[in-house]
């Protein structure tokens, strides 16, 4: 009788735990995994005339035979490494200060401040930029009344301006992971590696850094797949020659109605992104695991 009730609590614990996972589940097979699916299917197919489709590469072999393809694809994979670690230089130091320094409501204000900017939409964060780096923006006239410039100086539509915008509209998805570590690293772990002789150096390289492995990994990861999936900052920031992919994928879905381009260049988009956190993962000595936990 008790093993009979055993298997039967186990049966409805294991269709509870299901009914609980059915909407997750759904989500992903609906929204990611489908959607995938037919994004590939449609990339590996030719158009022979309106409503006829054979199986084909074409359109993987357009992408490796022309330069600007593989140029572009380079290019934003390089500027987005580079934003993430850009991010991650700046974040840290402001994640250890919120997170080991701040006490009390200075604290909470501080990481406040960071969450604030974020209260508006992405659109308008970058307006902003846009308004602070124009040729007659705030910082072009302060330069100018200032005696710096002798005229209005333009610091739009370049790599420079891209990268500022990219790292800003980054930032709080590598500050809140890294704030989240860095508060459960135990503060008499710092103090004793500066009572054995420790300096500031060799207590974040030994201490600090090693503890929050994993909020780096994950901060990283999430920055990475947003900076290279993004569109409208470098479009907005570095004009029509921002040679950002996401923009190619645009051209050939919208402009073009090329949808089996369209969907090859977003599929290698995905390969990319996967292959970059894989070697990312390794690099660290991270598991998928460890990072989203």
């Amino acid at each position: 009788m008790s093993k009979t009730a055993s298997i039967t609590g186990g049966s409805a614990f294991r269709f509870g735990l299901l009914l609980l996972a059915m909407p997750l589940l759904l989500w992903l097979f609906l929204l990611v995994i489908l959607p995938h699916m037919d994004l590939f299917l449609v990339s590996m197919r030719e158009r022979i005339s309106y409503g006829k489709y054979e199986f084909s590469l074409i359109n993987y072999i357009e992408f490796f035979a022309e330069p600007l393809y593989w140029n572009t694809y380079v290019r934003t994979a390089v500027m987005s490494i580079f934003a993430t670690i850009l991010t991650l230089v700046i974040g840290f130091p402001v994640s250890y200060y919120i997170a080991k320094v701040m006490r009390g409501k200075g604290k909470n204000a501080l990481f406040l401040m960071c969450l604030i900017p974020f209260w508006v939409s992405e659109l308008v964060r970058t307006f902003g930029w846009m308004i602070l780096l124009r040729e007659s923006g705030v910082i072009s006239n302060f330069l100018q009344w200032a005696g710096i410039a002798d005229g209005p100086v333009e610091m739009l539509y370049n790599d420079a301006a891209i990268m500022v915008g990219l790292v800003y509209t980054s930032m709080l998805f590598m500050v809140v992971p890294l704030v989240s570590v860095l508060d459960s690293l135990d503060d008499s772990l710092i103090e004793a590696g500066y009572d054995l002789g420790g300096n500031a150096f060799t207590v974040t390289r030994d201490i600090v850094i090693p503890h929050a492995m994993p909020g780096i990994a994950s901060g990283c990861i999430v920055v990475f797949m947003l900076t290279l999936g993004n569109y409208l900052t470098p479009n907005l920031l570095g004009g029509k020659d921002s040679l950002w992919f996401t923009e190619q994928i645009y051209t050939q879905f919208i402009t073009r109605f090329n949808w089996e381009s369209g969907s090859a260049f977003g599929f290698l988009l995905l390969i990319l992104s996967s292959a970059i956190v894989w070697i990312g993962l390794k690099l660290s000595k991270q598991t998928l695991s460890e990072t989203v936990g």
